[in-house]
């Protein structure tokens, strides 16, 4: 085959197989003889849905690939955080889709429901693949009718959806990321201790602060004295890694003791150019996480505005078990929780010269 017969020309509509996709618009409403207008909207827009997830998917399993590599290439880091802020745009979209949706109301919606079961959006392989890519897994789930999540596919998706959990996650991968990373103790610089006795400084001088003030009454200093022994428990629980441990056996915590104080000092020294790239990619998790649970919580509620407590079309206690989705099926929700753990610029830890040099914070590294 020459290079010319190999490029020859392509037209637009056989390119992107137009006429496959506009005639995969099959009424049910129709079938029975019923006409339901509204149906067309309804199929279309479950369309989009799916592709954007095949798209997403298709992003998530690059990122998987190169971050299940045993030492990861720090160009990848860059290229993943440009891929999950492709992955958040699209997410964007999800949630503006169901703004459409709501262009029909729910007499429009009951039309043609009754021609749907037991057809349901539990159905889409696409969507449960993405939230196992993530990591979301089983035992973190909330169940669907008392049964596995996988339940209402075919051998062979449920199959897949099996494999993929028995496989790293992207919340797994970037886990084991976190824990090689090199900063947390470095010569004489333990950040650990060194944060510790920031956090256990930084107490003492607002303690100080609340009983020298003249403003507050005695009974507000004691309440405000109350609630720094709290924050200071926290920090005191947190930092240690048994009790660390004991909440990740109790299902309370995900992340490892580990990777969370690597994520932690990522998050304090953000503005250090070798932690921006790595900073950014936490950050665009969280976002994810963000957009995945107003997808959710919208869902639930654009289903609430539809068929008030009616049952879902798939068995399910429809709005009820969808709003209880948008509650507890967060991924990454320890990152999130760092956030509890950060403190001010200035009281943070100032990491020595010879710290920085040796992790090229510095262009000058090499001449020193």
């Amino acid at each position: 085959m020459n290079n010319e017969t190999k490029y020859s020309s392509i037209h637009y509509n056989s390119y992107l197989q137009v006429d496959k996709i506009t005639s995969a618009q099959q009424l049910r409403s129709d079938e029975v003889g019923t006409h339901a207008h509204d149906e067309m909207l309804f199929i279309i827009t479950h369309q989009v849905y799916e592709l954007w997830f095949k798209q997403i998917n298709f992003e998530l399993r690059s990122i998987v690939k190169d971050f299940s590599a045993r030492q990861v290439n720090e160009k990848n880091v860059g290229i993943a955080v440009a891929r999950l802020e492709r992955v958040i745009e699209i997410m964007k979209l999800l949630v503006q889709q169901i703004g459409v949706m709501e262009t029909m109301t729910p007499l429009d919606f009951l039309d043609f429901r009754n021609y749907l079961f037991p057809a349901s959006g539990f159905q889409s392989f696409q969507f449960r693949e993405m939230e196992v890519m993530l990591g979301l897994k089983e035992n973190r789930r909330t169940t669907y009718n008392n049964k596995p999540y996988h339940c209402v596919f075919a051998s062979d998706k449920k199959d897949a959806l099996e494999d993929l959990e028995k496989g790293n996650s992207l919340f797994d991968l970037v886990e084991d990321w976190l824990e090689r990373t090199p900063f947390l103790e470095f010569g004489a610089f333990n950040f650990i201790f060194e944060y510790q006795k920031a956090v256990h400084s930084m107490l003492e001088k607002e303690k100080t602060a609340i009983l020298d003030t003249d403003i507050l009454s005695d009974e507000s200093k004691q309440m405000r004295l109350i609630m720094l022994g709290d924050t200071n428990t926290y920090f005191s629980n947190i930092m240690d890694e048994k009790r660390h441990n004991a909440l990740i056996a109790e299902g309370k915590l995900h992340l490892s003791y580990k990777a969370t104080i690597a994520a932690l000092f990522i998050n304090l020294y953000r503005d250090e150019p070798i932690l921006h790239i790595p900073f950014l990619l936490l950050s665009k998790l969280v976002e994810i996480d963000d957009h995945i649970t107003t997808w959710r919580y919208r869902h639930a509620q654009m289903v609430m505005r539809m068929l008030g407590k009616k049952v879902g079309t798939g068995g399910s206690s429809g709005h009820e078990y969808l709003a209880s989705t948008a509650a507890k099926h967060h991924i990454f929700a320890d990152f999130h929780n760092v956030s509890t753990l950060l403190i001010p610029r200035s009281e943070l830890p100032v990491l020595p010269d010879s710290f920085k040099r040796n992790l090229g914070f510095y262009f000058s590294a090499l001449n020193t």
